[in-house]
């Protein structure tokens, strides 16, 4: 098997673990177990924690002293058990716990996924920015598939979907045992920064690279709102629609965002070329806007729904424009030698500090436009567009980037 299907395997299985609970659980959270808004932001919030920390630490680990491969199959192996125990939780406290020990395995794992693809396919003599986003492809098709067997199974309130991602885990773990070795660093280190990885915080005294990683912080703050509040929004018309496609199969229709992933992962090699990072950043943060000011506009029925349907279309284009496009553009501007450092110091800023302040942000802005129990959805979702207009106008200003379309001749 070539090194691109074995990858695209290993894309598969991780996002297929992620994708059976990310869009579901919030909703589980709020129906099933009765958590409050602030209470569901906190559970989210355990995903930011942990990747504020351990994406650094287990880039050093990979980058220093275990072959990512192997970090990153423990890791896997571990998750599976803590599906397990995050389905017999009830409790908020306990549920909150094992949800923080699933975060500090899972998260982690983003990053050395890309530092292992990275690696294979420029071992083989290909180019990242080219082959890696039709492999990445298949992690979208993975969480895809992941989201809508939860909700045809009936599992979108349900415990179930953590079973599901449990049998995944452990089938990636497994499967990352047979992966091509990734080399440690095994030179000597000038320092103790060195020695520990941590080289890779001089990046942040690169005026540019400083800007985009606080820029991955405040749009990792954009994710976290529709992964957490997405599917309990759309669930909130049942009173008015219940019998609609869009209540009753919430989790599919919000799984469309992942779909048009697919179409603009693919087109990321064309754009990088022709338009370089800032402008392709422009426009994820453009489409950012559109997607909170669709869904603020949006319902079940005739236009509204066709706004929900376009709001899922453009999420590709906001999520793949920055958050793949940015890792890519990290590995290009980063030594060899601190490359899986590099990823989880942007993993960090996305899905660690971004996505703790998205997810008590959120929380209690939808806490705030509640009134006992019934949610204002409109102003909600304006505010997270305002939001997103002006961190898209700031970087406009604050990020100087002249685009070198000659660095990208060896692009189709």
């Amino acid at each position: 098997m070539g090194i691109k299907s074995r990858l695209a395997i290993l894309n598969f299985l991780e996002f297929f673990s992620w994708g059976s609970w990310l869009l579901s659980a919030g909703a589980y959270m709020v129906e099933t177990l009765g958590f409050t808004g602030l209470q569901v932001g906190a559970v989210y919030a355990t995903l930011g924690m942990a990747s504020t920390f351990m994406p650094p630490i287990l880039g050093m680990v990979a980058d220093k002293l275990v072959n990512a491969e192997k970090v990153f199959g423990i890791c896997h192996l571990l998750l599976s058990g803590l599906f397990w125990l995050l389905a017999e939780a009830s409790g908020f406290t306990n549920f909150y716990l094992v949800m923080l020990l699933v975060s500090v395995c899972y998260m982690p794992t983003l990053a050395l996924n890309n530092s292992i693809s990275y690696f294979n396919l420029e071992k083989h003599g290909l180019d990242p920015i080219r082959s890696f986003p039709p492999i990445r492809v298949w992690g979208t098709i993975g969480f895809i598939l992941a989201a809508w067997s939860v909700d045809v199974l009936g599992y979108k309130v349900s415990a179930y979907q953590f079973y599901l991602g449990a049998a995944a885990s452990l089938l990636l773990g497994l499967y990352s045992i047979t992966l091509p070795k990734v080399p440690i660093d095994k030179g000597e280190y000038k320092s103790w920064v060195q020695r520990f990885g941590l080289d890779a915080f001089q990046l942040l005294k690169e005026r540019n690279m400083a800007i985009f990683f606080v820029f991955s912080m405040l749009l990792g703050v954009a994710l976290q709102v529709t992964n957490i509040w997405g599917v309990p929004f759309l669930n909130d018309f049942e009173l008015g629609y219940k019998d609609s496609f869009a209540v009753e199969h919430s989790v599919f229709l919000v799984s469309l965002s992942q779909l048009s992933e697919i179409l603009f992962i693919l087109a990321i090699p064309f754009f990088l070329k022709r338009y370089g990072i800032k402008k392709v950043v422009m426009i994820s943060m453009f489409a950012w806007i559109l997607r909170f000011g669709l869904f603020a506009l949006g319902n079940p029925e005739g236009i509204g729904l066709v706004m929900l349907i376009l709001s899922m279309l453009v999420y590709g284009m906001a999520f793949d424009f920055y958050f793949v496009s940015g890792s890519l553009y990290i590995n290009k501007e980063t030594d060899p030698k601190m490359r899986s450092s590099a990823q989880g110091l942007f993993m960090m800023m996305v899905n660690g500090i971004g996505a703790t302040l998205g997810a008590y942000t959120s929380g209690f802005v939808v806490d705030y436009f509640s009134d006992t129990g019934s949610k204002n959805w409109s102003f909600i979702w304006s505010v997270f567009a305002v939001y997103a207009m002006i961190i898209g106008i700031a970087f406009a200003v604050l990020f100087k980037y002249r685009h070198k379309k000659e660095e990208f001749n060896e692009i189709d």
